[in-house]
């Protein structure tokens, strides 16, 4: 299985986590037509105010690298800084399980 899945913690500045989640909101909107990009979710954490998880499932590496040179991806990137504190990728190779 080529499949490629990462976990993104998004730390947002205090107070800044529900702008960052429509911002998020709207991206996922965006991916629905972008080639390999299988699952896209956003988070919030229960436990922490200001953090935003993201659980991504894209068909391989490359289709997940691809769209980091995607416009729109970059310009989403760009409009969201200034509401981030921090970023924390997980990435992970998917072995199996129920949806795959």
């Amino acid at each position: 299985m080529n499949k490629f899945a990462m976990y993104g913690k998004l730390t947002a500045h205090p107070g800044q986590r529900d702008a960052l989640v429509q911002l998020m909101l709207e991206a996922a909107d965006q991916l629905d037509a972008m080639e390999g990009c299988e699952l896209y979710i956003i988070n919030v954490s229960e436990e922490d105010p200001n953090v935003v998880w993201v659980t991504e499932l894209w068909r391989d590496a490359e289709a997940h690298a691809a769209s980091l040179k995607n416009e729109y991806v970059l310009a989403l990137i760009q409009s969201c800084r200034p509401l981030i504190a921090g970023v924390e990728p997980v990435k992970l190779r998917p072995v199996g399980g129920k949806g795959l």
